[in-house]
């Protein structure tokens, strides 16, 4: 198992394509170079091979491409001397350039390896870290059912601070969403105040302007100078939903087949920044999915072009199990991009299903 897992950590698919495309220019054009010119310097080229397997192979696999350099180099002299193995003896300095070479890409491979295996490791605990934050949701809370989901982007240990709760008080069913400026622990560890203060204060607070209000005044005593959360907070009471938005993008409503963003007249300021709770109400009706998430996916592109969300909508999470919708949802996602995707994205849909109850 650790042999593969040094064997997954060189780095991305497409990198690890475009180095062995290159690795194989290399020896194509060494190959040439000692076939066109006769020349007994020309073996000098076969230290080429070997370090430009250093940045993608595991030292190893370095080692063998340098042993095989180094007898290539032995039969091509071989060869150009007429088979005389004395005659082959006095090129010790070509063949000193080969093995140095050799050496020195075996130790940048070693050392590759051992930064991508630290790498690594600081990413599985930042994601354990982020794990324990974000616990699972229930998949069955008052009249919704939810699914929740955590798109990772694994931008090296630079994990995100989105965030998602939602909890089943007597008040109703209230949720939040939402996402920390910037990346890493620091974000983590203002993601887990904010999510602390919120499954506090959901059951404390009446009024969801209240939960604002504390939630703000968290988020300012735990947070740097430029630290801000945008969030949305949600609660639903008899049919009514309430959602209060905090610079973060809009829910969206799916509908009969139609999707819809949900967006305030006036959006009020991220937490940390004192904002005023302005409240846009919406009366449900049984089918409704409500689909929130973080700006990874509002800002997802292809050259240029965002992906297009509200479009796709109805086809990826209008029908069906919420849990399939998402997954769904994340597949359409990563193939459209085609590539790693730029942020972290944190996923909730909520079906309105009332009669369930």
């Amino acid at each position: 198992m650790a042999r593969a897992d040094r064997w997954n950590g060189w780095s991305a698919p497409s990198v690890r394509s475009a180095f062995t495309a290159a690795f194989a220019v290399v020896v194509v054009l060494v190959g040439l170079r000692l076939s066109a010119q006769g020349d007994s310097h020309a073996v000098s080229w076969l230290a080429l091979p070997p370090l430009a397997a250093s940045a993608f192979l595991p030292w190893r696999w370095v080692a063998g491409v340098g042993v095989a350099s180094m007898a290539a180099a032995f039969a091509y002299l071989w060869v150009l001397n007429g088979f005389a193995v004395a005659e082959v003896a006095s090129y010790g300095v070509d063949f000193l350039v080969v093995a140095v070479a050799v050496m020195i890409a075996a130790a940048v491979a070693i050392v590759r390896e051992r930064d991508d295996d630290r790498l690594r490791k600081l990413t599985q605990l930042a994601s354990v870290v982020q794990q324990a934050i974000l616990r699972p949701i229930d998949d069955r809370l008052g009249p919704f059912d939810i699914a929740a989901r955590y798109v990772s982007a694994r931008s090296g240990a630079e994990i995100g601070g989105d965030l998602y709760e939602a909890l089943g008080t007597e008040y109703g069913v209230r949720i939040i969403i939402g996402d920390v400026r910037g990346k890493g622990l620091d974000a983590v560890r203002l993601s887990s105040t904010v999510l602390g203060s919120f499954r506090h204060v959901a059951f404390e607070r009446a009024d969801q302007r209240c939960m604002i209000t504390d939630l703000d005044h968290a988020v300012a005593r735990n947070a740097g100078d430029e630290d801000f959360v945008t969030a949305i907070l949600m609660q639903e009471r008899g049919g009514t939903l309430e959602i209060v938005n905090c610079g973060h993008p809009p829910p969206m409503l799916v509908r009969d087949g139609v999707a819809t963003y949900l967006e305030p007249e006036s959006m009020a300021p991220p937490l940390g920044l004192n904002p005023s709770a302005r409240e846009l109400t919406v009366r449900l009706q049984p089918g409704d999915r409500i689909f929130l998430y973080t700006d990874g996916l509002a800002e997802a592109r292809k050259d240029g072009e965002f992906f297009p969300i509200r479009e796709r909508a109805w086809s990826l999470i209008g029908h069906g199990n919420v849990g399939d919708g998402l997954a769904s949802l994340e597949a359409a996602l990563r193939r459209w991009v085609g590539g790693p995707l730029a942020d972290d994205i944190a996923l909730l849909l909520l079906d309105y299903r009332p009669e369930a109850d």
